[in-house]
């Protein structure tokens, strides 16, 4: 277990929502022509390709290099985050349009499998998930997540549909919901360094218990670090062997639940298709809100997702490996189970 710093650098990944609202211009990148044609001549090139390997060997141009090593920066060393705005969603054939997305997930890093099933590319849609049922995901709902991380180090989106309303996009920063927690409740923030039982939801390695104890922050080489799902945290109580939170620890949540919650905290942004957003799972907490769907299926709410390990990655805990499988950097992160085998779905149903 690590233990709570007693104080920390301020990093760029350290905003509050109501500078960057203010300001979408340090968050926002967009296109260029050249970017984008040599991206769909890859796609194209690629696409009878096997997607659960996409090997780009040596031909990559320079600029596609240098626009993931940019967002690289961005996630790593920056704010945390970035969207890239006017991928031609629609347009193009729907297979071009995966590998696309899918090469410039993998010009990031490695492509990491999303759930027990291998997939590398997620569809984030209502399919009317039970979420009474442990095996639901809440992206499979029109329901608020949450603020919560993912078990890899980037999640990347591409918006192809909107809702009618609502399926807002909001990120929050860890380290100044820390900042925030230590100067209000200086008591309970070191509670938030302590190991917690989160559910694995039904997605258990061989051996592995079915959830696993991480703290919801770690500090370790200099660097603050979160992984937090509250609704997966509770749920792990259904489970007799599962450590119970105790009471100090019910309410850090409850006090950190309620600063990520506070609207100059978090930032809210309408992901438009088109949008590729890319968020780092250390440093960043996102949630999507709940919204009211098309009746008419082609057009309800869908966006493509990646689940990507980043090379040159900041060194994790080996806590960490419980749910990442391994800390090397490049090669951490995502679901692999026994049976796993990775597939890339292009339809919804898989």
């Amino acid at each position: 277990m690590t233990t709570a710093p007693t104080m920390i650098p301020e990093t760029p990944a350290a905003w509050m929502g109501s500078d960057l609202a203010a300001a979408p211009e340090r968050w926002t990148r967009r296109w260029t022509g050249d970017q984008l044609a040599e991206l769909l001549t890859l796609a194209r090139r690629h696409l009878d390709d096997d997607l659960t390997t996409l090997d780009l060997g040596d031909e990559v141009p320079g600029t596609l290099r240098t626009l993931a090593a940019d967002i690289r920066s961005d996630l790593i060393d920056g704010l945390g985050f970035t969207l890239l705005k006017g991928y031609p969603v629609g347009e193009l054939d729907r297979r071009v349009e995966a590998v696309g997305f899918m090469i410039l997930g993998r010009l990031l890093g490695t492509l990491r499998s999303q759930n027990a099933a291998g997939h590398l590319l997620g569809h984030v849609k209502d399919v009317g998930g039970d979420l009474g049922d442990p095996g639901t995901r809440i992206y499979q709902t029109n329901e608020r997540q949450s603020f919560h991380t993912d078990s890899v180090d980037c999640v990347g989106l591409l918006c192809r549909t909107t809702a009618v309303s609502g399926g807002r996009s909001q990120l929050a920063s860890a380290e100044t919901a820390y900042r925030i927690m230590a100067e209000r409740r200086p008591d309970l923030a070191p509670v938030m360094f302590e190991p917690i039982a989160t559910d694995r939801r039904g997605e258990i390695p061989e051996g592995a218990d079915p959830w696993f104890e991480i703290p919801v922050l770690s500090w370790y080489e200099g660097r603050l670090t979160v992984l937090y799902q509250r609704t997966y945290i509770a749920s792990a109580s259904r489970f007799p062997d599962a450590p119970r939170p105790t009471a100090r620890q019910l309410e850090a949540l409850d006090v950190w639940d309620e600063i990520v919650n506070e609207p100059e905290v978090h930032l809210t942004m309408d992901l438009e298709p088109g949008d590729i957003q890319f968020v780092y799972n250390h440093a960043l907490l996102h949630d999507r809100t709940a919204f009211v769907d098309h009746p008419d299926p082609v057009k309800r709410r869908h966006l493509l997702r990646l689940w990507v390990s980043l090379p040159g990655d900041r060194a994790l805990p080996e806590v960490f490996a419980q749910r990442y499988g391994s800390v090397e950097p490049g090669d951490r992160g995502g679901i692999v189970l026994g049976d796993t085998r990775l597939s890339v779905p292009l339809d919804v149903d898989g």
